[in-house]
């Protein structure tokens, strides 16, 4: 399930990793995402042998809950069959968070997934946008395009969440968070001795 808002007002903003990522993924697996199912586009195949099913709300942001829950329920999962992609103002950009469970951190469609669900404890792949610079406020920054060096950043930190969702799957929820959690502290060090800013994730 990728987060995001639909049309084009919103196609290239940062809010709509989620969305990034799920495409990715269906371009692997050769899914096209465009069959239409509890207000939501969906696309349904293999990965690594086993049926996945690949969701994109066509909700806004603050309702996508409502399309998790449907599909849950229809097909009686489990929270923690449910893998959740979205953006994350609290993780430096480009920086990747996997996890289970846990608050909403101030995520308006992650809100909605739980208060839907009625459950937390669905896996989740946060993807780090950064917070805005300066004066500007939150809402226009994610609801903003990224600029040309954000947007080369990102690419690579979508291409790994498609990966992270790719082991989620595969390999576990262990060994996705060993394998993209401390990488992701790696590189925050790394930002942080080259003389960047202090970007450990949260």
């Amino acid at each position: 399930m990728g987060l995001g808002n639909p049309g084009q007002e919103y196609e290239f903003s940062r809010h709509n990793a989620g969305f990034w990522v799920v495409d990715t993924l269906a371009d692997r697996i050769g899914v096209p995402l465009t069959r239409c199912r509890y207000r939501s586009l969906y696309g349904r195949g293999l990965l690594h042998g086993g049926q996945v099913l690949l969701v994109k709300p066509l909700t806004f942001m603050n309702e996508s809950g409502d399309s998790v829950a449907r599909w849950q329920q229809s097909l009686r999962l489990e929270p923690g069959r449910i893998v959740v992609v979205h953006d994350d103002l609290d993780l430096p950009l480009s920086l990747l968070r996997v996890k289970i469970g846990g608050g909403y951190g101030g995520h308006r469609g992650v809100r909605s997934v739980i208060e839907a669900m009625g459950s937390p404890d669905f896996l989740r792949v946060r993807v780090g946008i950064g917070r805005p610079h300066g004066s500007r406020d939150a809402v226009s920054h994610v609801l903003g395009p990224f600029d040309k060096h954000e947007g080369e950043r990102i690419q690579g930190a979508v291409e790994r969440a498609a990966d992270a969702v790719e082991v989620l799957v595969h390999e576990g929820l262990e060994t996705a968070m060993n394998r993209y959690n401390v990488r992701g502290i790696r590189q925050a060090r790394m930002a942080k001795s080259e003389g960047g800013e202090e970007s450990e994730p949260v």
